[in-house]
């Protein structure tokens, strides 16, 4: 009986590389529901074998299954969501059949608030990317990356609340920045960086100390 390629990914089986060069189609096979060996590496935090997958098998980082999820949707650690979307370049922006981004979705069922969490800020640098390039010079820019041990404190903050981080200050002041000459520099990526992670710090800890103090 022939080996099943997705059982082996999800066990990492060393016998599945292999497998893979002698028959390179099934790096990018699916089963019946659209389940992918991309889909399996990524929902057991197969780290090495992603990057195999999308550098060596060209296999599309956002193959979506039946249900029009990547394997970023199943993603349950943020090591293998940061693979995903900063060395990958898997999109963000993806929504499955349900209408739902893969933040969205992980919001909805409170699962890997982590992982939530660290897709909130990448979307929030993308906004403020998305600002600068419209009103300076109409290119699109890579997100910049959180500053090397930065991290965020969830803290007590209910999942469904993930999604609340952005508000009117808080747009205003990326536009302020966004706008300003030196935005590309040094001085200019590191104070993007410090608000971002400033605004997603600043909700988490007004909702602890109203939990404290009600």
């Amino acid at each position: 009986m022939a080996a099943n390629p997705f059982l082996l990914a999800a066990d990492s089986d060393p016998r599945l590389l292999p497998l893979l060069r002698a028959n390179p189609s099934l790096a990018s096979s699916q089963d019946d529901h659209g389940y992918s060996v991309m889909h399996a590496a990524a929902s057991y935090n197969h780290l090495d074998l992603l990057r195999t997958l999308v550098n060596e098998f060209q296999v599309n980082v956002d193959l979506k299954d039946e249900d029009g999820e990547t394997a970023l949707f199943v993603a349950e650690t943020m090591d293998c969501a940061k693979l995903l979307v900063e060395e990958l370049h898997a999109d963000i922006t993806i929504r499955n059949d349900e209408g739902k981004t893969a933040r969205e979705k992980l919001v909805e069922e409170g699962d890997f608030p982590e992982v939530a969490v660290y897709l909130r800020v990448k979307e929030l640098e993308a906004q403020v990317n998305g600002v600068h390039s419209v009103a300076a010079t109409n290119e699109v820019h890579a997100p910049p990356p959180l500053p090397e041990g930065a991290s965020v404190s969830i803290g007590s903050m209910a999942p469904e609340e993930v999604g609340e981080v952005v508000d009117t200050e808080f747009r205003r002041r990326i536009e302020e920045l966004a706008a300003r000459e030196d935005f590309q520099s040094e001085e200019g990526q590191r104070q993007l960086r410090e608000l971002v992670t400033e605004a997603l710090r600043g909700e988490v800890n007004e909702r602890d100390v109203r939990q404290r103090t009600s």
